[in-house]
């Protein structure tokens, strides 16, 4: 039996639920008859960003996938804006943006085509050129260049691109800086700190620490 989650005491335990976002309650998760964890349970307020860290097969992608609806806990329960998830999901999955550990593109299409069919599938007007966001990623260069051509850590920062385009309240984000350089790592908290700046909260589940300048991060680790 894995030891228990530790989570870090909220400010706002005991904020009505209206001001909060998205909460874990009691969550417990079992693979292959192992409990990864259980206990977990949190609370994120708009401007809040939850860091989630803990060894490899600690459970961590798994309580990502459990969060945006990819997959169920044994126990407990995930509310959006108050309400169980299931209850309220087609609200819950347009306003939730999910990066998984995989990129989640096609390495057929280009890098535009790519954000257009992220765009596409999301029912989104991204409101702004692709370019802009391409641009911000740092692939403004490889706007027509096969996502094939791009190395790893390009095909992240285009996987990451969409949150600049599909607007949600919520970023769920699994390990994020993968195959980034150092630019690529300051790139990312940019973001982060722009979204939790304008009333947006993130999960991020990574080995490396979050810096978001002044945004308030709490600590959960499996």
């Amino acid at each position: 039996m894995p030891s228990p989650a530790v989570i870090e005491q909220f400010p706002h335990a005991h904020a009505a639920r209206s001001e909060l976002l998205l909460e874990g309650v009691s969550l417990e998760c079992i693979r292959n008859d192992a409990v990864l964890f259980s206990g977990v349970s949190f609370a994120l307020a708009p401007g809040e960003i939850l860091h989630v860290s803990g060894p490899n097969g600690s459970g961590k992608t798994s309580l990502l996938r459990i969060l945006c609806g990819l997959g169920l806990p044994e126990r407990g329960e995930v509310r959006w804006r108050g309400a169980e998830i299931r209850s309220v999901f087609v609200d819950f999955v347009s306003r939730v943006q999910y990066v998984g550990h995989s990129d989640g593109i096609s390495l057929d299409l280009t890098c535009a085509e790519n954000l257009e069919f992220a765009c596409a599938l999301a029912a989104a007007d991204p409101g702004r050129p692709l370019g802009e966001a391409l641009d911000e990623a740092g692939l403004g260069h490889c706007s027509s260049v096969s996502a094939r051509r791009l190395s790893a850590g390009q095909r992240r920062r285009l996987a990451l691109a969409r949150l600049l385009l599909i607007p949600a309240d919520c970023w769920l984000l699994d390990e994020p800086f993968t195959a980034l350089d150092p630019d690529g790592h300051a790139l990312v908290n940019g973001f982060v700190r722009r979204h939790a700046a304008g009333g947006g909260t993130a999960v991020i589940s990574s080995h490396e620490p979050v810096e978001a300048g002044g945004v308030p991060i709490r600590e959960l680790v499996l």
